[in-house]
């Protein structure tokens, strides 16, 4: 009897911890199977960027590459003022490239909070020095539904020895093809800075994604930044001699 009761016990505290313990594994799989859809082991992203503010619209054009989570290259097309302007991103190094005055410059941590280009997303967004997977605990507390998707909400706090933008990031996931559908940046105090959404998924390269995303800040009404997706390709062959600060200089929208 004595026996049965031990059992049964041990049985009623798997039951009551399998929720809490399969929750804790399937947040960081879900931001790990998102992360690693939307980069591929390599890509080449063609996107134009549109800036709006109350009285002007501005628009960019930029083509980036990248090479697993480590190393990625933004360069610009238009306008043409900032054409052939560069950004490098390699294994947690950040710089920059302006034609114009022919210089190159190693980005410190204090820029990645600072507006890239003008627009609504921060120097940490476009060149990706913060890594989801390694410098977030993960906790997935819910599910919703984003622009009709079925979403796992997970929220993200940073490590403590983590040198990360954000105090605290919502993501909110979609549960069939793990499009990141919006995405909430709060400050160290919690407070709400930046809304991600996630817009018009269509198939790039065999890859649902979102083909719109906007960034809008919560206290500038009437401000956002819109980043349309013209081209994805996935798994292209590129190796990390192309993510050098010489190549900075040299690099072109056809290659």
């Amino acid at each position: 009897m004595n026996l049965i009761t031990s059992n049964m016990k041990r049985i009623i505290l798997i039951i009551f911890l399998l929720p809490l313990m399969t929750w804790g594994q399937n947040a960081l799989e879900i931001i790990t199977k998102s992360d690693d859809k939307l980069k591929g082991k390599s890509a080449r992203i063609e996107t134009t960027i549109t800036i709006v503010r109350p009285s002007y619209t501005r628009e960019m054009t930029m083509v980036s590459w990248s090479l697993g989570r480590d190393y990625s290259m933004t360069y610009l097309i238009s306008p043409k003022r900032d054409a052939g302007s560069t950004f490098l991103n390699r294994q947690k190094e950040v710089w920059s490239y302006t034609p114009s005055i022919e210089r190159i410059i190693k980005l410190p941590p204090s820029m990645m909070t600072q507006n890239w280009m003008g627009t609504d997303f921060t120097n940490d967004d476009l060149v990706k020095q913060s890594s989801m997977i390694a410098d977030y605990n993960h906790k997935l507390i819910g599910k919703e539904t984003i622009e009709g998707y079925s979403c796992h909400k997970i929220e993200m706090i940073p490590k403590e020895d983590a040198a990360v933008v954000w105090g605290k990031v919502i993501i909110w996931i979609d549960e069939k093809e793990y499009m990141q559908m919006k995405v909430e940046f709060y400050d160290e105090d919690g407070y709400l800075i930046n809304t991600l959404l996630g817009k018009k998924p269509k198939e790039f390269d065999g890859k649902m994604l979102p083909s719109v995303m906007e960034m809008i800040p919560a206290d500038k009404p009437g401000n956002k930044t819109i980043m349309t997706q013209n081209s994805m390709k996935f798994n292209i062959v590129i190796d990390e001699s192309f993510f050098t600060t010489r190549k900075m200089k040299t690099v072109t929208v056809n290659d």
